[in-house]
């Protein structure tokens, strides 16, 4: 009980409470504005919060974790535009081409440590992206419209935007939830255990790389069903979704919202996101006045935001 009344813990239980309010607010007010830009944080905090999984908690840093975003998008596109709209065929689709990529670029990238394993993502993630720029048949470099919303027989109603809000911030939910699962099992322990000392894991006789590229495909395959969200969101996908310039994107709201924390990525997303439609109203060079703030959390919060307050708490 002492955990949940803490600054940090209320601070998590309003934002949390926040974003299931928001289609409250946009019935009353007859703005639908806010649930468009909520949807889009909450499917981008899932991205980070998979992203999260293997960065702060396994110190995987992937460059081209976006990738995986692209992928399980285009899955969805690509069946959608082959006249093929039904959710159970899109969404499993989507996980299992994200889990297979995964698996091929971890075990090649998980051979190698420190910098050379983020220029190898970002390797692989620019080949996925050119590899979609040269998709003629779907947009190529324009990228492709989706017509139609996944369909799950009547059940769910994704054409509903307050319908698929929900089942956005559920998914979200759950992926959080997921990863408190992992981080606390044995096989987290044994990830969390390589980040800090490989060499000594491996002489107690624990396969940390079977471990680490496990961790490596579980955090893709929950990018790509982020992916398959933001397809059915924006209802269009084109290549720019997995540039490199996106994974940095997701690698800016872990470490600000909070590397190695539960809710870290959602409210890097949320302050992120926010800031940057705040501020694109006032001026279109909005990244100067960001640039400067997330300098400052990097330098004096090593925790982000997260840290800051469990900081104030123990103040």
């Amino acid at each position: 009980m002492n955990a949940v009344l803490t600054v940090r813990g209320l601070v998590i239980i309003a934002l949390v409470v926040a974003l299931a309010l928001v289609p409250l607010y946009v019935v009353l007010a007859g703005n639908y504005f806010p649930l468009t830009l909520f949807t889009r944080i909450v499917i981008l905090a899932m991205a980070a919060t998979s992203l999260n999984f293997i960065l702060g908690y396994g110190g995987m840093v992937s460059f081209g974790h976006a990738a995986y975003l692209g992928i399980g998008g285009y899955a969805v596109g690509i069946v959608a535009f082959e006249g093929v709209y039904s959710g159970y065929l899109q969404w499993p689709l989507a996980l299992a081409a994200s889990a297979l990529s995964a698996l091929v670029i971890g075990a090649l990238c998980l051979r190698t440590r420190g910098v050379y394993f983020i220029m190898v993502t970002l390797a692989f993630a620019q080949m996925v992206y050119y590899i979609a720029v040269g998709l003629d048949r779907y947009g190529a470099d324009d990228g492709m419209t989706i017509y139609r919303r996944s369909e799950f027989g009547g059940i769910v109603d994704l054409s509903n935007k307050i319908v698929f809000y929900y089942v956005c911030l559920a998914l979200l939910l759950g992926s959080i939830y997921l990863t408190w699962r992992l981080v606390n099992s044995r096989f987290g322990m044994v990830v969390c255990g390589a980040r800090s000392n490989d060499r000594r894991m491996r002489a107690i006789g624990f396969p940390t790389t079977r471990y680490r590229l496990t961790a490596f495909v579980i955090a893709g395959s929950m990018c790509g069903l982020a992916g398959a969200l933001l397809a059915n969101h924006t209802e269009f996908m084109s290549p720019a979704v997995m540039h490199w310039t996106r994974s940095g994107d997701l690698i800016v709201m872990v470490v600000l919202g909070g590397m190695g924390s539960l809710f870290g990525p959602l409210i890097g997303a949320v302050t992120l996101l926010v800031l940057e439609e705040v501020l694109s109203d006032v001026t279109e060079y909005w990244q100067i006045i960001v640039g400067p703030l997330f300098l400052l959390v990097v330098l004096f919060a090593r925790g982000g935001i997260d840290g800051l307050l469990a900081g104030a708490n123990r103040d």
